[in-house]
C-alpha cells in the first residue's frame, strides 16, 4: 500500500477538508482527490461522504482511520531503526574471551549512551563481507594475509599489539621460568588444536613456526579452551600459546602457568576494519576512543609476520 496516499488520507480526515490536507502536504486539492479516490479503489469501499462543510469519514472511513495511523507509525519506527546514529554499532570479534572483547568492554564503559550489538563471524572473508554489505559497522582481526589484500572500499588500523605467553601444566620442563626466550622453546611441542587453515590466526601461526623453528601442533578436535586447558595441565610434554589479553579462567587444582616470551616477544597484531563510506557516528568515536587506548602499544623487540598493517 502506497504510505503516500495513507498519509494524505489520515490529512484529510484529521482536516475534514480535501483543500487543507492539501495546504498541509504542499500538494494540490486535486492531488488529494485522486489519491483518496485510489484509496478508495484499492480497499473496495468509499471512505469519505462530501458535505458542504467538507469531507465527513464513512463508517468505513471510521474503521479503517485506526489502522492508517498504526501503518505510518510502523514506517516511521522502520525508518529510525536504521536511521544513521540511532541503530546500534554492530561489531565482529573472533572470540569473547579475545582482547578485542576486552577493548569493546572498555569502550562500552567509556561510552554506556552508545548500543552496541556484538557479533563473532569465523573468518576474515565473512567479516570483510558483512562490513561491504553494512550487516555490520567494525570487525577486529589480523591484517591482512599474505595474497589476500583488502578490497579498496575497507579501511583498516591496528590497533593492539598483543604479546604471546606460554600456558604449561604444573609438571612442565619450563613451569618454573619467569620468562621464556623464544630459541628456548625450540624442541618443546606446543599444541594449538585451533588452528584451521586459510585463517589470518593459521598464517600468523604459520610464519611464527617458519621463523624460529618452532614446532606446533594442530592434531586432534578442537573441543574448545576449557578442553584446551584440561589437557595442557595433565601432559607434561605439551604447552600452548595464549594471548597476554586472553581472558581465561581454570580450576584451582590445574596449576597452570602463564610465562611470558621474549628476545624478541611475539605480539598478534589486531586491526579495526570498517567501511571507508560508514557514516555511523559512533564508529568514529569508536576509532577515537581506539586511538587513545592503543597508544605507547608495540614495545621494542617485538616480532609480528611482515604482511600485517603497520603500526
Amino acid at each position: 500500500m502506497d504510505l503516500d496516499i495513507v498519509r494524505t488520507f489520515v490529512a484529510a480526515a484529521d482536516a475534514g477538508q480535501f483543500q487543507e490536507a492539501a495546504a498541509e502536504l504542499a500538494i494540490t486539492q486535486q492531488a488529494v482527490s485522486k489519491r483518496i479516490a485510489a484509496l478508495e479503489r484499492d480497499v473496495g469501499v468509499r471512505l469519505f461522504t462530501r458535505t458542504p462543510r467538507g469531507a465527513e469519514l464513512t463508517i468505513d472511513g471510521q474503521a479503517f482511520l485506526p489502522h492508517a495511523r498504526e501503518l505510518l507509525r510502523v514506517a516511521e519506527r522502520a525508518v529510525a531503526s536504521v536511521c544513521t546514529g540511532r541503530r546500534p554499532l554492530r561489531v565482529d570479534m573472533l572470540a569473547s574471551r579475545s582482547a578485542a572483547s576486552g577493548l569493546m568492554r572498555g569502550f562500552h564503559r567509556a561510552h554506556p549512551e552508545i548500543d552496541l550489538d556484538v557479533v563473532m563471524l569465523f573468518d576474515i572473508e565473512k567479516a570483510v563481507a558483512a562490513i561491504r554489505s553494512g550487516a555490520i559497522d567494525a570487525s577486529f582481526r589480523a591484517v591482512a594475509m599474505p595474497g589476500r589484500p583488502l578490497p579498496e572500499d575497507i579501511e583498516s588500523v591496528r590497533v593492539l599489539d598483543e604479546p604471546l605467553q606460554l600456558l604449561v601444566g604444573p609438571a612442565h620442563a619450563l613451569a618454573s621460568a619467569r620468562s621464556v626466550t623464544v630459541a628456548q622453546l625450540a624442541g618443546h611441542r606446543i599444541w594449538m588444536p585451533g588452528l584451521v587453515p586459510g585463517t589470518e590466526w593459521t598464517a600468523y601461526y604459520d610464519d611464527l613456526v617458519a621463523e624460529f623453528g618452532l614446532t606446533i601442533e594442530a592434531t586432534g578436535p578442537n573441543f574448545g579452551s576449557d578442553a584446551l586447558l584440561d589437557t595442557i595441565a595433565d601432559t607434561p610434554a605439551l604447552a600452548t600459546f595464549m594471548g597476554g589479553r586472553t581472558r581465561l579462567v581454570w580450576p584451582a587444582g590445574h596449576g597452570l602457568r602463564r610465562i611470558p616470551v621474549t628476545d624478541p616477544t611475539p605480539v598478534y597484531p589486531h586491526s579495526l576494519l570498517w567501511r571507508r563510506d560508514n557514516p555511523h557516528p559512533a564508529l568514529a568515536t569508536l576509532r577515537t576512543h581506539l586511538a587513545a587506548t592503543a597508544a605507547g602499544h608495540g614495545a621494542a623487540e617485538t616480532w609480528a609476520p611482515d604482511w600485517v598493517i603497520p603500526r
